[in-house]
């Protein structure tokens, strides 16, 4: 039990930080569709796009865009995002509801924060990696944690609050570990794969057909279609118009121009299957529109369709608005988890160093940082990725130079509410009436509803005294 244990708070600690960021950032993420229609909120909205709609759309990219490209991406309005977008390899626009371009479709704050989750801000095959490890290491603190403690089950409705600082972690750390352990694990095992299947799949190439990734690919999603036609513009509206005959009961949600203006082009409709869990199917088209086949993912083996099933399962893209608030909040437990584990290791810790500093610095700084680099992508040209690490880097430079760290804690939790008001008052002012409907006045509730939560976890005592005396540590 004590090697369990020891080998449960090193990796506890080794993987913490890290951890964190992971968490914090996905739990963001659950709401990326309404994040998107925040950022950009007033972008009209529609129900579906007809067949010659979408054709329209896309030959007005075709005629704007003189640079060659390889890929078309038309993204159809779903009930997640009742909107339309199409672009390229150089970049998108949201579709009027007659066909016209919008605006571009940028989310710089969304796609920042998503960065964090998936790669930590790392190039993306080596982050993915490092963050399905993470996935890995998860699984096993879930499972040494509970090998090294026999009585968690047991004590899961004990919590001792307001007595030693070590013992009221420990009880929250214990007990939203045990309340959240088969969500916890389900988003460790699937997190783990993303990664490590592409590592996998490099090695399989490397060790069985001498390099070739593409060869790999094609044996689990299927071989592209060998065509040899005339280059024309791809009939997109015959294939979303064969799909009710071809496909009944198919939801399509996105459709994709492979091997764009070239004689190889076939177009690809992505859709839901009513009653299949997996993510999409595959439907091939040649240029004019002419159905090839499916990929077969909704009726393959049951392993394939639950490789297929990964990423809903993953990110809650399931269930509707319900479930993505229950992931939220198993998701900000996990986040808690990993906080609340290296604050255990620091508590029973019989001398205080830097550590002690820099961790509460680095906690409650993330907020605030994550805060700032909103604020810099709605009203800036700043990189939202540039300002939230210097932000960040900053606060926990300052938060060591502090001798408490719990006054550090309570200042950053100001700092972090202040922020989050802030943010909600520049989305405001750079979107006036679009700011208070839709989906926006969803998400700026919720930003003030954090806000005031951060707020009001401060206490009052510091407020009156901060600028006269130290608080003593709690």
């Amino acid at each position: 039990m004590k090697r369990s244990l020891a080998s449960h708070s090193w990796l506890g600690l080794l993987v913490g930080a890290l951890l964190y960021l992971v968490c914090l950032s996905g739990t963001i993420v659950v709401f990326g569709h309404e994040l998107h229609r925040w950022e950009q909120p007033g972008v009209a909205e529609f129900d579906r796009a007809d067949p010659a709609m979408v054709q329209r759309a896309y030959a007005t990219l075709a005629r704007r865009n003189d640079r060659p490209t390889h890929h078309v991406y038309i993204g159809l309005p779903t009930p997640e995002t009742p909107r339309m977008t199409v672009s390229d390899d150089s970049g998108g626009f949201y579709v009027e509801p007659g066909g016209a371009l919008a605006e571009r479709a940028e989310h710089r704050w969304t796609d920042m924060v998503t960065n964090l989750h998936l790669y930590l801000h790392l190039p993306s095959s080596f982050g993915m990696i490092v963050v399905s490890i993470l996935g890995a290491m998860l699984c096993g603190l879930i499972v040494s944690g509970l090998c090294a403690h026999p009585t968690i089950f047991r004590d899961a409705f004990r919590f001792r609050r307001g007595g030693a600082r070590r013992l009221e972690q420990a009880d929250l750390h214990n007990r939203l570990s045990v309340w959240g352990a088969p969500f916890h694990l389900v988003i460790a095992v699937t997190g783990a794969y993303f990664g490590l299947a592409a590592l996998m799949t490099s090695l399989i190439a490397t060790s069985e057909h001498g390099g070739d990734t593409a060869a790999v690919e094609a044996a689990l999603f299927g071989a592209p279609p060998s065509l040899e036609q005339p280059v024309r513009p791809p009939g997109i509206d015959r294939a979303l118009a064969a799909m009710p005959r071809v496909a009944p009961g198919a939801d399509p949600f996105f459709v994709t121009v492979e091997e764009a203006n070239s004689p190889e082009q076939y177009i690809l409709v992505i859709a839901r299957v009513a009653g299949k869990f997996i993510y999409s199917e595959q439907y091939r088209f040649d240029a004019a529109g002419r159905y090839l086949g499916r990929a077969g993912f909704d009726g393959g083996a049951v392993g394939k369709q639950a490789v297929f099933s990964t990423f809903r399962l993953h990110f809650g893209q399931f269930g509707g608005f319900a479930v993505k608030l229950a992931y939220a909040a198993l998701g900000l437990a996990l986040t808690i988890v990993s906080v609340s584990g290296v604050n255990v290791w620091l508590a029973r810790r019989r001398s205080s160093d830097w550590i002690d500093r820099v961790w509460p610095g680095f906690v409650w700084g993330t907020p605030p940082a994550l805060a700032l680099a909103g604020i810099a992508a709605l009203a800036t040209p700043l990189s939202p990725l540039a300002v939230f690490w210097v932000a960040l880097v900053a606060i926990v430079g300052t938060g060591a130079t502090r001798p408490d760290p719990v006054q550090t804690a309570r200042a950053l939790r100001l700092v972090g509410g202040s922020a989050l008001l802030a943010m909600v008052a520049v989305h405001v002012a750079v979107h006036r009436d679009a700011a208070f409907g839709g989906a926006a006045i969803g998400v700026n509730l919720a930003l003030l509803a954090l806000a005031l939560a951060l707020l009001a976890s401060v206490p009052m005592r510091f407020l009156r005294h901060a600028r006269t005396r130290p608080l003593p540590a709690e």
